[in-house]
């Protein structure tokens, strides 16, 4: 084996680690709450989160979020069991994730910018931990 191959990632990888995966783990619980809520529970909600379920969004819309939160969260575990793919599925999660966050930003009538930006930027920081952690031999 070669000596980079043997290069143990640092503590601190760990720990972004576990934390982007619980911050995915989240999504993908949003995207499971938004795709089977049924009427009866949404009528069950306070009427300012009612809106944000009846808001009818395109299909592509709905693949986009789909992609976004499961290569996120699939993205995650490669990085825990030290896997290189990683950076696609964190590819794949930017792109979709930023079609997704900009379509919120510019048709949603009153949505702030605040978090659709913020998911933009932790999927960013993602692809390019992910591409770090290879270059470093963390992941391979």
């Amino acid at each position: 084996m070669t000596e980079l191959s043997n290069t143990k990632p640092p503590v601190w990888f760990w720990i972004i680690a576990v934390v982007a995966l619980l911050w995915n783990g989240m999504g993908v619980l949003m995207y499971l709450t938004h795709a089977f809520m049924t009427e009866d529970m949404i009528a069950a909600l306070p009427e300012e989160q009612q809106a944000e379920f009846l808001v009818e969004h395109p299909a592509w819309y709905t693949a986009a979020f789909a992609l976004a939160v499961f290569c996120g969260a699939l993205g995650c575990l490669a990085l825990l069991i030290r896997k290189k793919w990683a950076f696609v599925l964190f590819v794949i999660s930017f792109i979709t994730a930023t079609i997704q966050q900009l379509y919120i930003i510019f048709t949603v009538e009153g949505a702030s910018p605040v978090m659709p930006i913020m998911v933009i930027l932790v999927c960013a920081f993602l692809v390019w931990f992910a591409k770090m952690s290879t270059a470093k031999g963390w992941i391979k």
